[in-house]
């Protein structure tokens, strides 16, 4: 029907933005000195899809209490998340990758991805987007989460 293609010409177009938007966030990583590596790339080509994949088979429940739950453990999981694939050394994606870079001169972790996740959520509201609960939960708890995980999770340089 003309309402599925128009659905699916939605989600290509926001595919194609996530893609771009990622693309030209990793142009910061030049005057950072950070270096680009398979997850740089992975990361920008690939959430926009995978987001999309997850939504297909994650539902929203009807219970309240569950949402509220899923919504307070996400920045934790996704804090986990970004500990492992950045810990493993296949380079950072986009955002992480400015946060590397600016942790590397000197700054926290935590603040600076605070410091990014709400400038993205002012960018959205000037752009004429609202603010959830949840959207202002995860612009301030992922940069403390990624801060706890990113430690334990990183290889030693050595390999040992």
């Amino acid at each position: 029907s003309t309402l599925d293609r128009s659905s699916a010409a939605s989600d290509v177009y926001k595919r194609q933005v996530i893609m771009g938007t990622g693309a030209l966030v990793t142009l910061a990583f030049l005057p950072l000195r950070e270096s680009l590596g398979l997850g740089t790339i992975l990361n920008a080509l690939l959430i926009g899809v995978s987001v999309d994949w997850t939504l297909t088979w994650l539902t929203t429940p009807d219970a309240l209490w569950l949402r509220i739950a899923m919504m307070v453990a996400g920045p934790a999981v996704i804090g986990l998340a970004s500990g492992l694939y950045i810990g493993g050394g296949l380079g950072p994606g986009p955002r992480d990758g400015l946060m590397t870079g600016f942790a590397r001169r000197g700054f926290t972790i935590w603040k600076v991805r605070t410091t990014i996740e709400l400038s993205v959520l002012l960018l959205g509201v000037l752009l004429g987007g609202g603010i959830g609960f949840g959207t202002a939960w995860f612009a301030l708890s992922i940069g403390p989460w990624v801060q706890l995980f990113l430690p334990k999770c990183t290889w030693p340089e050595d390999g040992a």
